[in-house]
């Protein structure tokens, strides 16, 4: 069992926006970790990873004070596209690819600090937040490692426990270029269980009504009227992948005819994606990485059915 470090008391405040060098060169996408996240349908673990994220009252606060996809009436296509840009960047993109991804997410966290103005869940008045608090950063990225892992098992293929536990080591390799200590990070599936438990155990994990306001900001986005079918489908399957006590929490509604409901749309997503070639399945950005050799996914063969 390894050490982890203690978390900070305080969250750190802004610093100065610094070019992002490793002495390894920037995080590269492990072969599992290229695997999954060549998937596109990985895009369906976005939306509760940040209603997850949104359960901690710090993050809350700094999404509310500092975001715009819940001010702005696109805002939230803006936020998915920065998203999926970095995350390709990261895990198919060059080596410089990464390091401009890094350090633009590094200098969005800079302008992200603040203080809560009043008490929420465990956390009093006042208490400041910052977007470099490694305890947080630790919180969304155990929540993205979760959201993947659940939406690749659900929709894509069953993943074993020995890749469970390689998914979450490979995904480690994010920890320098964000400013996380080493060994913060969970390396296995069950260090990644047991820090997610113990963040509910805790107390550190509390719905908000700002987590509420935004949710709905995220859950009923402004799209056109052709697009609200498809919309009304995301939002139920952002609400099912939920954990029962987050989404309890939120106040979603949701029963065990529901729960089937999803597992049989899940069902006919896999069916259909083992009949998608991988020009429509995968990312362009993997299919550009494997045939650079760049990237280790090239090695591995699609999952079977």
């Amino acid at each position: 069992m390894r050490t982890k470090l203690p978390c900070p008391a305080t969250a750190p405040g802004p610093r100065a926006m610094s070019p992002v060098i490793l002495p390894n060169g920037p995080p590269r996408a492990g072969p599992l970790a290229s695997k999954l996240q060549r998937e596109i349908v990985l895009l369906l673990a976005w939306s509760p990873a940040i209603l997850l994220q949104l359960a901690h009252p710090l993050v809350a606060r700094g999404v509310a004070d500092h975001g715009t996809f819940h001010t702005e009436r696109y805002g939230w296509r803006r936020r998915l596209h920065h998203t999926v840009h970095a995350m390709l960047r990261l895990s198919f993109g060059t080596e410089r690819d990464a390091q401009v991804a890094l350090e633009r997410i590094n200098a969005i966290h800079d302008r992200v600090h603040g203080h809560l103005p009043e008490a929420a869940g465990i956390f009093p008045a006042g208490a400041p937040y910052s977007a470099h608090d490694p305890a947080l950063l630790m919180w969304v990225h155990a929540t993205l490692v979760h959201m993947n892992l659940r939406v690749y098992e659900l929709f894509v293929d069953r993943v074993t426990p020995e890749d469970r536990d390689r998914y979450c080591a490979e995904a480690t390799a994010i920890d320098g270029g964000l400013g996380i200590p080493v060994g913060w990070l969970p390396r296995s599936a069950t260090e990644l269980d047991r820090y997610l438990d113990g963040m509910l155990a805790r107390g550190e994990i509390a719905v908000t009504d700002t987590a509420r306001t935004l949710a709905r900001a995220i859950l009923h986005p402004h799209v056109p009227w052709l697009a609200a079918p498809t919309t009304a489908v995301l939002r139920f399957i952002t609400i099912g992948l939920l954990p029962p006590a987050i989404r309890a929490a939120y106040g979603f509604p949701w029963s065990a005819r529901r729960d089937t409901a999803l597992r049989g749309l899940a069902w006919h997503v896999r069916a259909l994606l083992r009949l998608t070639p991988p020009v429509l399945r995968h990312w362009p950005a993997a299919r550009a990485a494997a045939r650079r050799s760049e990237c280790p996914v090239a090695a591995l063969r699609s999952p079977r059915a």
